[in-house]
């Protein structure tokens, strides 16, 4: 039998991390990757390494593989760290982020904002001297406009925050394009905004959950601030766009039938969950019969099979 333990504390009362302030080496270690957001940044990479293999029609150089993969976990790990270093006033207040390491006390605002410029700084040379320059530039921008764009400007001023600040989590496809080409490409922006139009619809079912969090610390997340109709209408928009926007890589020959039957399963499937929750919210259905996490879950499986076809497809044309 399995038996779970649910903390009693308050969101924003921070934990000692142990008796008289000490904090063990190996905790800290591993304080300092949770900055990094690892779950996040293996959602990015799976959008760059196979769009190196559809850059290369095949497989790509394996050192250069490596190298960028590393580059983007350390730019992409810059980029979560700063944010959480400017975020770390509402992290305190949500229940979701409570545990974050700079609300424990595990890691010290004065240690992650240090760490965030180094990894920002290491990430670029990294990517200028391993890589190419064009890399660098464009890892650079992800994590300015993240970090600036998203973070400081958008996420308190507005409910399409969201929607622009995604275009940060885009850049990995270009990235991985021009790791292998030095160059840009109609295939990488295509898959770009494919990107760019799946961020809204996947983020958007979980801002439904935590929505009183969001509410909590004034952070005005479409959920928020519009009803789960309204808010489910734009899920559909987004998604049939996103899936319409995933269909035009083949047309314009850059993928062949292996990736336009999975780009029509997985959108198709999608599809039915968005226009589920749709009917389910115009119903007037609430809490967890709403079941606005199913799209949330499903849409990482989408875009892990979507771009595992991007990888694949070069091999059966």
């Amino acid at each position: 039998m399995c038996v779970t333990a649910v903390e009693s504390r308050p969101a924003g009362v921070a934990l000692t991390p142990s008796p008289g302030g000490h904090r063990p080496f190996g905790a800290r270690v591993k304080a300092f990757v949770a900055l990094t957001k690892p779950r996040i940044i293996e959602l990015l990479l799976i959008t760059t390494v196979p769009v190196m293999f559809l850059a290369a029609q095949g497989v790509p150089d394996l050192w250069l593989v490596l190298t960028t993969t590393i580059g983007g976990y350390l730019s992409a790990g810059g980029a979560n760290a700063l944010n959480m270093y400017i975020d770390r006033d509402i992290d305190a207040l949500m229940d979701r982020t409570s545990q974050r390491p700079l609300v424990t006390g595990m890691v010290s605002p004065r240690e992650c904002l240090a760490f965030g410029f180094a990894l920002a700084v290491i990430s670029t040379v990294w990517f200028g001297l391993l890589v190419n320059w064009l890399s660098a530039a464009l890892a650079l921008g992800a994590l300015l406009f993240y970090v600036v764009g998203y973070t400081l400007i958008l996420k308190r001023r507005t409910s399409q925050n969201i929607v622009w600040g995604g275009i940060a989590g885009c850049m990995p496809v270009l990235i991985g394009w021009s790791a292998v080409t030095d160059s840009m490409s109609w295939a990488a922006v295509i898959l770009f905004a494919v990107m760019f139009f799946w961020t809204p619809p996947h983020y958007w079912p979980l801002s439904m959950k935590v929505k009183d969090d969001y509410a909590r610390v004034g952070v005005p997340m479409l959920p928020v601030i519009a009803s789960n109709r309204v808010v489910a209408r734009q899920i559909v928009i987004y998604s049939w766009v996103m899936v319409a926007v995933s269909l035009l890589l083949t047309p314009l020959g850059y993928t062949g039938w292996f990736y336009t039957a999975v780009a029509l399963l997985t959108g198709g499937f999608w599809l039915w969950e968005a226009h589920g929750l749709l009917n389910r919210a115009k119903a007037g259905v609430t809490g967890g019969k709403l079941k606005e996490m199913r799209l949330f879950h499903w849409s990482i499986t989408y875009v892990s099979l979507l771009f595992v076809a991007v990888a694949v497809d070069p091999f059966l044309r």
